[in-house]
């Protein structure tokens, strides 16, 4: 990863200005851009511009929405070598890029099915393979309340090779278009999983991160966590304040590794 001071792009408003440490990907020798999924959906993607049998891999969104950050991410991969590609889950309930704060992104949030995210990754990774991605190397990474995503699509996928959630979120309000949590499912996993969380993170408190552990190691799933000391919420967000450099890049260089140990390279 790399610092640049080029204009980043578009953060959502509720997110805040960008942080001075905010890193930019530019898309030199890629080819990427948005798309939009059969369900109408749209999302954006990132490949190496030349080539083909590239390793995918699914990026699941913050609750800010694919905005730049996520954008950056996608093609963080892409220059690695993968075929990256973010379906935007949450637009056709409200733009979490526009709303005025918090609260009313979570009310975005909280009308989104998690049937219609599962079929939008499903339609996001049929996409990838069509522009060069070998769907046998697949993996998701998700972000926030897309960390609580990947851990759902990985139960909904066990073909994925590999699963990395970043802080997502393990419980929380059992409603009819979000009946399950990762906790919830946790006997249910067969994908291999890194799960990335921060020590001092108060929405997702160590307690929960332990009973899911416990949970998971229970049922012997294949997963393991990285619990960084005195990290907040979003310490991999790098246009936040929440980030913290030291993790952050300790965490991604985890996440590659787990990804090649898992043939998703």
């Amino acid at each position: 990863m790399s610092s640049s001071s080029t204009d980043p792009g578009r953060f959502a408003q509720a997110a805040g200005a960008p942080s001075p440490s905010v890193i930019v990907t530019d898309a030199q020798g890629l080819e990427a851009g948005m798309t939009r999924l059969p369900d109408g959906a749209p999302a954006y993607f990132a490949r190496p511009r030349s080539g083909a049998d590239f390793p995918i891999v699914l990026v699941a969104q913050e609750i800010f929405g694919l905005h730049e950050h996520i954008r950056d991410i996608v093609r963080r991969f892409a220059k690695l070598g993968f075929v990256a590609i973010a379906p935007d889950y949450l637009i056709r309930y409200g733009d979490p890029q526009n709303a005025p704060d918090i609260e009313a992104i979570r009310a975005i949030v909280a009308r989104v099915p998690d049937a219609e995210t599962m079929a939008a990754f499903d339609q996001a990774l049929a996409f990838a393979a069509t522009r060069g991605g070998d769907a046998g190397r697949a993996a998701i990474t998700g972000f926030c309340w897309g960390g609580r995503i990947a851990w759902l699509y990985a139960v909904h996928n066990p073909r994925l090779r590999a699963c990395i959630p970043w802080y997502g979120r393990l419980d929380g309000p059992h409603t009819p278009e979000q009946p399950r949590w990762p906790i919830d499912v946790a006997d249910e996993l067969k994908t291999p999983t890194l799960a990335l969380y921060g020590g001092a993170d108060p929405s997702i408190p160590v307690e929960l991160v332990e009973a899911m552990r416990e949970r998971l190691k229970k049922a012997r799933a294949p997963a393991e966590f990285v619990v960084y000391e005195g990290a907040p919420h979003a310490f991999f967000a790098d246009y936040r304040e929440n980030y913290r450099s030291g993790p952050a890049r300790d965490a991604w260089d985890k996440a590659l590794a787990f990804l090649r140990a898992k043939g998703v390279d």
